[in-house]
């Protein structure tokens, strides 16, 4: 073959391989397309009903992981080089300038403080590495009473000052702010965001089990839903069902992140005004909001108080709250007048929830 024709088939291959790839990406998926995979050392799913061909639905997901990879940069305490770290390790009583995003998410952890009198509190880092929670990777072992009580000294939401018209925030003392109890929430929020600005009008992000929905899963009108884990150490199965349509869902337990000793269990949720893990019959808060930053840590501030103080709080705030405590034998499933309100008498009625 002379090298003439050579290079037109060299040239001949190249072009059918360009049309077959082009081809390819502009097939039609069937709907509803899933995404998912791995992130923040857990998982993301994010379904979209919208008609998507393979090349627009591996963009959409190559796009909203940037976003996450974003938020991961600007949050985890697990990277050395984030902004949170970078924060944490500035020197006490120094104004740091931060990002829009990283002050945005400072307020809502500093509000939800406020309003429950220190049950969340972003401060807790030195406390949760303690309790090998962390990114310290400490044995799991019972912190002795000595060195529990200096670290729950430092904390409180007092620890640390907000300039949010500045952008810029100062440790009063020297503490380890963690936003694990409201990152994961704003991620979700900012993968939303992104399908928002890209026109898609149906989807479902659920983030690490923190879920955003918008529209419906179908032509016909038919709504996304969620199972609502039973609190159970072995395996997962939904006690309840829940119908969602424009709505965020996100929820605390204390069944999945424990460590036992001496045959008691201490749960990864700790309480920010005794410094230990929590002790009492809640199980789970789910929180419905708009937002899910906010809902992820109303959930947190709602386990820490636990059912009868968690309640009333959920009252006096108008939260939309779906809470499993245990009983003697199994649990009980209890609603604030608020997820009445959020979604329907008739759905409560059906799946047999006390309203409290």
């Amino acid at each position: 073959m002379t090298p003439s024709r050579l290079l037109s088939l060299t040239l001949l291959l190249a072009f059918a391989a360009l049309l077959a790839a082009c081809s390819e990406s502009d097939r039609p998926l069937e709907s509803p397309v899933r995404l998912e995979g791995q992130v923040f050392g857990s998982f993301y799913q994010v379904t979209i009903a919208d008609p998507l061909t393979q090349g627009e639905a591996r963009e959409i997901e190559t796009e909203f992981l940037a976003e996450l990879d974003e938020v991961d940069a600007s949050m985890s305490t697990y990277r050395d080089d984030s902004e949170l770290v970078a924060f944490n390790q500035a020197p006490v009583g120094e104004w740091q300038p931060l990002s829009d995003e990283l002050i945005e998410v400072l307020a809502i952890g500093q509000a939800v403080a406020e309003a429950s009198d220190g049950a969340f509190d972003m401060s807790l880092g030195g406390l949760v590495n303690l309790w090998s929670f962390g990114p310290e990777a400490r044995p799991r072992e019972i912190p002795d009473d000595e060195t529990l009580a200096e670290r729950l000294a430092e904390v409180g939401p007092e620890s640390f000052e907000l300039d949010v018209e500045g952008l810029q925030a100062r440790r009063v003392r020297d503490i380890f702010i963690d936003l694990s109890g409201v990152a994961k929430g704003h991620g979700t929020d900012r993968v939303a965001a992104y399908l928002d600005r890209r026109g898609i009008e149906h989807y479902l992000v659920n983030l690490g089990g923190e879920v955003m929905a918008k529209g419906y899963r179908d032509a016909e009108g038919t709504p996304w839903r969620i199972g609502i884990e039973a609190p159970l150490d072995d395996r997962r199965e939904a006690r309840h069902v829940v119908p969602l349509h424009d709505i965020s869902v996100a929820t605390s337990g204390d069944y999945r992140n424990y460590f036992e000793e001496e045959g008691r269990r201490y749960s990864h949720t700790l309480d920010p005004r005794t410094g230990r893990p929590i002790a009492h019959r809640l199980a789970s808060v789910t929180v419905a909001h708009p937002s899910n930053a906010w809902a992820d840590a109303w959930a947190t501030a709602l386990m820490v108080l636990g059912e009868e103080q968690g309640m009333a709080l959920a009252r006096e705030q108008g939260l939309a709250v779906l809470m499993i405590v245990r009983e003697d034998e199994g649990w009980s499933s209890r609603v604030s007048p608020g997820f009445v309100e959020t979604f329907g008498e008739a759905l409560v009625e059906e799946l047999g929830l006390e309203v409290r």
